[in-house]
């Protein structure tokens, strides 16, 4: 999930479905530091994770407050950590229920209708996956 352009489509499954099975439901936003090149890199790096890690769980608990109001018996587990999301939603796969993923409405005529990380969900996850469309 995008928690900077969160699908409400993708949020609005996800919570509806926990609530129906009465299931909580785990978020993981995983983020990824751009590559910086210098001399000295290591502190400048360091501050940098640390700035983007506040920034990205502030975004996501933001995201998720509206949900949490209107779910108010699903219980949410937030994971916000640097990774790589095709490889940590698939292991996050390991004991769910099922691993729900968005895919942006792409207007064009030729290429994939999904992107890397949708596409390497569905071929590695170990549960069902449900792939939301969303603007």
């Amino acid at each position: 999930m995008q928690v900077h352009a969160p699908g409400d489509e993708v949020l609005a499954f996800g919570f509806a479905a926990a609530d129906r099975y009465g299931c909580g439901l785990r978020v993981l936003h995983t983020w990824a530091v751009p590559a910086l090149y210098g001399a000295d890199m290591g502190a400048a790096l360091q501050l940098m994770w640390a700035e983007v890690a506040q920034d990205a769980r502030r975004a996501l608990d933001e995201a998720l407050v509206p949900w949490t109001e209107k779910y108010p018996r699903v219980s949410v587990v937030r994971e916000c950590r640097r990774g790589r999301p095709a490889q940590d939603l698939a292991e996050a796969s390991r004991g769910a229920r099922l691993v729900v993923v968005g895919r942006r409405n792409r207007r064009a005529r030729i290429g994939t209708r999904i992107g890397a990380v949708t596409h390497a969900v569905i071929h590695h996850s170990l549960a069902p996956v449900m792939v939301v469309p969303h603007d």
